[in-house]
């Protein structure tokens, strides 16, 4: 059970062991490190609740408590024993549930502009497909007539230039992927709850999975970038084409 905390941005104090910090109009020397495996827990200074209270003037006051029960099912009892006690006026929740209400507004706040910024350049990657590939058919032209001259079909033009879009698509998209993870994977941010006035840190993580995805929508973009500026070459007139210089 903690009895109190507050919480801080570790990027923003040295919070090293031995060395004191300020937080306020108050000093303090840390003692202990603690790790909680990455968790959010770990953007939490802790502190005895008889030293912390007078200094922030919270008298008797308890911001939130920790109870760690037997089991995840006991959540459900215990949590109906608290509420329905007239004595006591408390939210009860899990401490996921906890911490994500903290970030809520940000992480929707991060969800909507990160999708919308995403949406546009999906859609300038998308133009700037089929521009770079219309124009390797028009500069290929004779080739591609020279091809179907010797009676190559219009499926394998079709073919070879939609992967040709999917691989430079690809490339892309992997040279995106590698910057995001480098410059995004581990980094940190920090979110104000304005009702209790408690921050809460967080790390973006990039993960295998949306590595994937990315990878996945970028061939995707390059499959519809590819697709009209093949038909085209599928259906450019043989004897006009080759009189093209």
């Amino acid at each position: 059970m903690r009895s109190s905390s507050v919480r801080v941005r570790p990027a923003n104090l040295p919070a090293d062991l031995g060395r004191d910090i300020r937080v306020g109009q108050n000093t303090w020397h840390i003692v202990g490190i603690f790790t909680a495996g990455g968790g959010v827990a770990e953007s939490e200074i802790w502190a005895d609740g008889a030293v912390l209270r007078p200094a922030y003037h919270r008298d008797e006051n308890f911001q939130s408590v920790y109870a760690r029960l037997n089991s995840a099912g006991a959540f459900q009892e215990f949590k109906d024993a608290l509420t329905a006690n007239p004595q006591l006026k408390v939210k009860v929740s899990r401490l996921s549930d906890f911490y994500a209400e903290h970030s809520a507004v940000l992480t929707k706040f991060i969800s909507t502009i990160g999708v919308f910024i995403a949406a546009m350049m999906a859609l300038g990657a998308l133009f700037g497909a089929l521009n770079t590939m219309y124009s390797a058919v028009a500069s290929r032209t004779r080739e591609i007539a020279t091809l179907r001259a010797l009676g190559f079909g219009s499926s394998p033009i079709v073919v070879s230039v939609l992967l040709e879009s999917i691989v430079l698509a690809l490339a892309g998209g992997v040279l995106g992927a590698t910057v995001s993870y480098f410059v995004f994977n581990g980094y940190t941010a920090t979110t104000m709850n304005f009702q209790t006035f408690s921050q809460v840190t967080f790390a973006f993580a990039v993960t295998p999975a949306l590595l994937v995805r990315a990878m996945i929508w970028a061939t995707v973009l390059g499959l519809i970038g590819g697709l009209f500026p093949a038909i085209r070459a599928a259906r450019l007139p043989i004897a006009a084409a080759l009189r093209e210089t």
